[in-house]
């Protein structure tokens, strides 16, 4: 049914149920995973017409973006570790600098996976129009089904 299966998360407690069921998916189905973190690059304030902005330091840089990957190196343990005592075959991935729902459509397509799965966070009403959705965009710009986790 499946071959390969695709996992993203952001080690938030709702993201790893997601995880959870996507590695018990992939065994039940004897597919492989292809777990994934997105991390987003620094925010750069250049400013506009008489408005100052902020131009981080390369210090201040270097120190985000280890940050970020020591993060996701976290994050990627734990969904191995969870794999790993399921008996999953799985491949990790840190997707950094990128925009989370265009990096899991992307790594869906190159990997060659033929399922997505996500958690949703819930967000309702405005909430959900202002903080927007990365589950909501993978299933209007993905190519492959989607299951969501709740």
């Amino acid at each position: 049914m499946y071959a390969n299966i695709l996992l993203s998360t952001d080690g938030s407690e709702v993201a790893n149920k997601g995880v959870k069921h996507g590695i018990a998916l992939a065994k039940a189905v004897g597919a492989r995973a292809t777990i994934i973190t997105v991390t987003e690059g620094m925010y750069i304030d250049y400013g506009s017409g008489h408005a100052g902005g902020y131009i981080p330091t390369q210090e201040e840089m270097d120190k985000f973006n280890a940050a970020q990957r020591e993060g996701a190196s976290k994050i990627l343990h734990e969904a191995r570790t969870v794999a790993e005592q399921s008996g999953v075959s799985a491949e990790l991935l840190h997707i950094p600098d990128a925009h989370p729902a265009t990096a899991i459509v992307e790594t869906a397509k190159s990997r060659g996976c033929d399922l997505i799965v996500m958690s949703s966070h819930g967000r309702r009403g405005l909430k959900r129009l202002f903080l927007g959705s990365q589950t909501s965009e993978v299933l209007a710009n993905g190519s492959v089904p989607v299951l969501v986790v709740v």
